[in-house]
């Protein structure tokens, strides 16, 4: 029996490591990819997402291509981006983007798009792309300020993270709850099947 592909995770992100860990599957090792994720001019959200989780895949690849230990890996990457409109919504830093983004998505609907790719090691980039809709109450400044102070929202897509307090402002989601965290379940296990990754290979102790 052949030995199954390490897999490799290029994020540093918790909140995929978890969502992977949910579904039984345990990185081998967390290569972060290192890219410029600024937007070309003119690209939609959409395009941004798919874009990137393919770049990342692919520049995490190369890395792994010049290791004789982990050249037969499979690695998995994912972007997320929050979009009002046309619009692609930052990563939050600082708390006038935080703000700003809060009052954009308050009280009105929004969308979540999530890129998540798999490069093998014959050169093959396979990609998906997540769409989720997702509605905000009308937030009160108080609720804005106390958001800000929790410091939460820090480098998340649009200022927040729906995992967390942020939950208590989702007054509807439509689509992958697990793509607004950052990596859809059922794409991600596809793509890892279809790469020769054996995704359900760690279930039968899983729940032991």
């Amino acid at each position: 029996m052949m030995n199954a592909p390490q897999l490799i995770l290029a994020s540093a992100s918790p909140r995929r490591l978890a969502l992977l860990q949910q579904i039984g599957l345990e990185p081998d090792h967390l290569l972060p990819a290192d890219i410029d994720e600024t937007p070309k001019k003119h690209e939609t959200p959409r395009a941004l997402a798919l874009r990137l989780a393919r770049s990342k895949a692919e520049a995490v690849r190369q890395t792994v291509d010049a290791s004789d230990s982990l050249r037969d890996s499979v690695v998995l990457a994912a972007d997320t981006v929050v979009a009002v409109g046309r619009r692609a919504l930052p990563k939050a830093e600082l708390t006038d983007q935080a703000l700003m983004c809060l009052s954009l998505l308050s009280g009105r609907g929004h969308r979540v798009f999530t890129g998540v790719a798999v490069a093998e090691a014959n050169g093959k980039v396979r990609s998906k792309l997540v769409e989720t809709r997702v509605r905000f109450k009308r937030l009160s400044r108080k609720d804005m300020d106390d958001y800000v102070a929790s410091g939460e929202w820090r480098g998340k897509a649009g200022g927040y993270a729906i995992q967390g307090l942020a939950g208590s402002f989702v007054v509807k989601l439509v689509g992958s709850y697990p793509a607004v965290v950052g990596l859809p379940l059922v794409e991600t296990a596809y793509l890892l099947a279809a790469a020769g990754y054996p995704v359900h290979k760690g279930w039968a102790t899983a729940a032991a």
